[in-house]
């Protein structure tokens, strides 16, 4: 029985200060035990609108990107940066997003294709496909009828051509032009386009001009010809490479007629091409900035420039200059670029450190697939991951990724249907085609698969819960 004095207590603080809850005793648990008053939950999607990419591994709901539909929203860029080792599906990714992307009417894609096998590019499938002839550029074919891009084609601005000019001799240079280059360059530039009105002019009158300077070039600055002759000799003999060495034509002639700009899918060859050669970047200045010129116009189209092996942009300064021009035009008109890269750290380390910050700033969205522990340890740090993403990404099986779009951090399965698996999976029987392919595994190796990685997220997971229930129940 209660004391009385207590029970009058209690009944005169209850009238003062309302009814006195009921006192429990402590309730000693483990923290493997107390996180399961955390109820299931999933991180919002991005919508309903746009493109299928799969679906979330750990919600099970589809997965719906699509940068047109995003930006303004929750994205303040359209531009996308996909990464991973080879083998781990971005080639998959990258085709079935553009197949996906050409359902919308108000859709075009460029595509640089710089890897191939059996003389054609990985993307001449697709092309066929959608009766689409690839614009391939090939040095050993451009003399026999072959595709010919002019960096003085009328189409582009003075301006843009003069730029060009100086990128194409800087990125096989290594090195910026000085002063007296940079004019003999300009004056060449001027009179050959003020002279040649009955056809287009082409890189071998450039050439002839920083041969043999006009005396009006050397009057304009009061210098003596013979000193705009010797300022414009290293810039004659780089750009004879395109006239007469190993890039010759594809370059010194007019443009091929007949390039449609009007596609819905564009795809640049570049398979030909030797990737670890200096004409590698060359092109990738050509290209990037003949199509700012020619195919970059206001009419509301929706425009997507997909570059494979896109390093050779960001780690060259000067290309990754002009390129950094190219992505300001997404917001205004309307593109999208898609730049694909094995490793962060071939760009973040290399010459164009600062340019390739500035890139990687743009693009607000970042799919990662699998890399080795230090390798995402890097990306993590670089692209600010969080600390569970970082730790899952080196445990990723082929086919999921680690996606990010502007910090909303999801893990996706890329799926692919019937319809597509035929132009998605070439005959790359050691690359990345078979391996991204998730019906090359057994049925039950690929569950086990994924099983393996979803426990090891979730035991991730667990030890942040953990954390978090250690630092509630202290």
């Amino acid at each position: 029985m209660r004391d009385p004095l207590s029970a009058l207590s209690d009944a005169f603080t209850s009238f003062l200060f309302g009814k006195v809850e009921t006192t429990r005793l402590p309730v000693r648990t483990s923290t493997g035990q107390a996180q399961a008053v955390y109820l299931p939950t999933a991180a919002p999607g991005l919508g309903d609108s746009g493109v299928i990419i799969g679906r979330e591994v750990y919600s099970g709901k589809g997965y719906i990107y699509d940068p047109f539909q995003l930006y303004g929203q929750q994205l303040p860029a359209p531009h996308w940066l996909v990464l991973g080792e080879s083998g781990n599906g971005k080639s998959a990714l990258e085709k079935t997003y553009v197949l996906r992307q050409l359902r919308f009417r108000d859709r075009q894609v460029v595509v640089l294709d710089a890897q191939g096998e059996d003389g054609v590019g990985e993307w001449n499938l697709i092309a066929q496909e959608l009766g689409i002839t690839p614009i391939r550029l090939d040095p050993t074919a451009a003399l026999n009828g072959g595709i010919r891009l002019n960096p003085l084609d009328p189409s582009i601005t003075t301006t843009g051509q003069l730029a060009l000019l100086r990128t194409i001799i800087e990125v096989a240079m290594g090195h910026g032009l000085d002063e007296r280059s940079g004019f003999a360059l300009k004056v060449a530039h001027a009179y050959v386009t003020a002279t040649i009105t009955e056809r287009q002019p082409v890189l071998m009158d450039i050439v002839e001009q920083l041969r043999h300077p006009k005396p009006e070039s050397a009057e304009a600055m009061n210098v003596d010809i013979d000193d705009v002759r010797a300022w414009g000799l290293d810039v004659a003999l780089v750009l004879d490479r395109l006239v007469d060495g190993d890039l010759r034509g594809m370059f010194d002639g007019p443009t091929t007629v007949g390039i449609d700009l009007d596609a819905p899918l564009i795809v640049f060859d570049l398979s030909h091409i030797d990737r670890n050669s200096i004409a590698m970047p060359i092109l990738m200045a050509i290209v990037g900035v003949w199509l700012e010129h020619t195919w970059i116009r206001p009419d509301r189209k929706k425009r997507i420039f997909l570059v494979e092996e896109a390093w050779h942009i960001i780690n060259s300064p000067f290309v990754a200059q002009l390129f950094q021009r190219l992505l300001k035009f997404g917001r205004r008109l309307g593109l999208s670029f898609v730049a694909v890269v094995h490793h962060l750290s071939d760009v973040v380390d290399g010459a164009a450190a600062k340019e390739a910050a500035a890139i990687l700033k743009m693009a607000s969205t970042r799919t990662i697939y699998a890399q080795k522990t230090d390798e995402a340890r890097a990306t993590g740090r670089v692209i600010g991951l969080p600390r569970w993403a970082v730790e899952i990404i080196p445990t990723l099986t082929p086919g999921i990724a680690v996606w990010d779009v502007n910090g909303n951090v999801q893990v996706v399965k890329h799926l692919i249907t019937e319809a597509e698996r035929p132009l998605v999976f070439t005959d790359r029987a050691m690359t990345e085609g078979s391996a991204a392919d998730p019906d090359d595994l057994l049925p039950d190796d690929l569950r086990a698969a994924e099983l393996e990685a979803e426990q090891r997220a979730a035991r991730i997971e667990n030890q942040q819960l953990n954390e978090s229930s250690r630092s509630t129940v202290a």
